[in-house]
């Protein structure tokens, strides 16, 4: 039986899936028939809300995403069917598993162009807000883009990057680039500041408030700055970067020994997200 991981979050966290049944690589079975009425609506209430906020708000690649693995609100996506849409689109797939899983199977399931998804859906009162990532938020929120060419490639080679920041005992710095990327990421293109991190466009609030709250700092994405900048995981962020596009997410890290870098800011004290530098790109300056 594996164990179960524990929770990246202040405090204790009793994680909500079912981890007695797991395969190896903690992959389980989506029982789809298994879900019920109240769970479909779930997933029904919290679709209709965010997809009405994509085009304001999302970066036009997450609806042409939605819109490419066959998404709808009328009910919890099939897996299976998602995974042919996928597999034509950029030879990725989803795998089930029961909630958060250890890093190493994480990063070896990005390597392999496979996006862990939860098989669990918060109850109707969480709405608005929950301590793990479920279904909604790991379907919704990423894997739009996995249907992205560029940032498909972007999230293999993130996979790659992790197992070796393991051998770096490094992961934390990394950590800090999904986070403030593929969970909290900006992206400034024709249509102006939009969103498309997971953490962001599953959340109705953040939704708004990353693009046009006055209150949190904007600075340009740089890799090693993002890598020394502490992130807040009980609130909306204080700190968002910002790409020109995913191309530029892509460069930054294919290919890149992260070696020396890891060597050189290893030991040093994380930037709270509430400091600008002088040497910043401020995109806009925050009020906190």
């Amino acid at each position: 039986m594996n164990k179960t991981p524990s929770a990246p979050t202040r405090g204790q966290l009793e994680l909500r899936g079912a981890y007695e049944h797991t395969a190896p690589d903690y992959t389980v079975e989506q029982r789809w028939e298994d879900y019920s009425a109240a769970e479909h609506e779930v997933w029904r209430t919290l679709y209709t809300r965010q997809r009405a906020l994509l085009e304001r708000y999302a970066a036009p690649e997450v609806a042409a995403g939605l819109a490419a693995v066959g998404a709808d609100e009328h009910c919890i996506p099939r897996f299976a069917a998602v995974n042919e849409l996928l597999r034509q689109a950029t030879g990725w797939r989803i795998v089930a598993v029961p909630g958060l899983i250890p890093e190493e199977q994480f990063f070896a399931h990005l390597a392999a162009r496979s996006f862990p998804v939860s098989v669990w859906i918060r109850k109707p009162h969480e709405l608005d807000y929950l301590a793990e990532p479920d279904l909604f938020h790991d379907f919704f929120g990423h894997v739009p883009l996995l249907a992205n060419p560029v940032f498909a490639r972007f999230m293999q080679a993130y996979g790659v990057a992790g197992q070796k920041a393991q051998a770096h005992r490094a992961v934390p710095l990394l950590a800090r680039v999904y986070w403030y990327t593929v969970e909290f990421g900006l992206l400034r293109g024709a249509a102006g500041l939009r969103a498309y991190g997971a953490g962001i466009l599953s959340s109705k609030g953040e939704t708004v408030y990353s693009v046009e709250s006055p209150e949190p700092n904007r600075v340009a994405f740089e890799l090693e700055r993002v890598m020394r900048t502490d992130y807040r995981i009980d609130s909306y962020q204080r700190m968002y970067f910002v790409i020109d596009s995913f191309e530029e997410l892509f460069e930054a890290g294919y290919g890149t020994d992260f070696g020396p870098l890891y060597d050189r800011i290893g030991d040093a004290p994380g930037i709270a997200p509430e400091v600008l530098l002088p040497t910043d790109r401020v995109i806009s300056r925050g009020t906190h």
